[in-house]
């Protein structure tokens, strides 16, 4: 049985019904990624892809990125007992970058793109990753729950931005101002190695991630500001009301 959309369209205008009826084809938006260690970074991801054996998929590397970011957080939860988990943070966060950031490059080396399916997937569990990580390090000791919830928050607000750039600029914005990912995944690396020795710091009044988080939640209030002002006005620009 026809929808009332259909049964309207039908009617009024055949041509209209044509337009409700046609699926608009995804199409991949330009990827802007000028961190510091983008070039080394997708020389090594385009090696790795060529050499990774065939039983391996996309899929197999976007799971283990996921379960190794949940590994990372469950590390830092377990750390308020034992720091030298903060070790096995590290190898977590090294997986997480290899299963989170071969998965788009192995399926373009294969021409094997889902663009839709890729994107969606890929950043939903980017969502829950973030999650659990920050969850574990509001568990851990290491850093205030509250500035732990402040980063997640900066995160999800960054990624909305980022996201709604994508949809009406059609271009993706995968670092900001030189730092991606991997430099976040590298600053935690050589903070989980400081904590070993200096977790406190200034005389032991405070704790060396509660200054690391403050310093990135003002960067990423930051960033969300300047990029949302830009996008702003360059859209206001280019859909003037004449």
């Amino acid at each position: 049985m026809a929808s009332p959309m259909i049964d309207f369209c039908e009617q009024a205008n055949p041509n209209v019904l044509t337009e409700v009826r046609r699926i608009k084809r995804f199409e991949n938006p330009a990827r802007i990624h000028n961190a510091l260690t983008s070039d080394p970074e997708k020389r090594a991801l385009i090696w790795m892809a060529e050499r990774t054996p065939r039983w391996i998929s996309s899929d197999h590397l976007t799971l283990l990125g996921f379960l190794a970011q949940v590994m990372a957080g469950v590390s830092y939860a377990l750390s308020a007992w034992n720091h030298y988990w903060l070790l096995a943070g590290i190898f977590f966060l090294a997986l997480n970058w290899l299963g989170d950031s071969l998965d788009g490059t192995l399926a373009r080396v294969r021409q094997q793109q889902r663009p839709r399916y890729g994107f969606y997937v890929d950043h939903i569990v980017d969502s829950f990753g973030g999650l659990a990580l920050m969850g574990g390090l509001a568990f851990s000791g290491y850093m205030h729950p509250y500035i732990a919830i402040g980063l997640l928050t900066g995160f999800l607000l960054l990624s909305i931005q980022s996201y709604l750039a994508t949809y009406t600029l059609g271009e993706f914005q995968l670092s900001f101002w030189n730092f991606g990912p991997t430099e976040l995944r590298i600053l935690l690396s050589i903070g989980n190695v400081a904590l070993l020795y200096h977790p406190m710091v200034f005389h032991g009044h405070y704790r060396l991630f509660d200054i690391g988080g403050a310093v990135g939640l003002v960067g990423m209030a930051a960033m969300l500001i300047f990029f949302t002002v830009r996008n702003t006005r360059r859209l206001y620009m280019e859909e003037r009301i004449r």
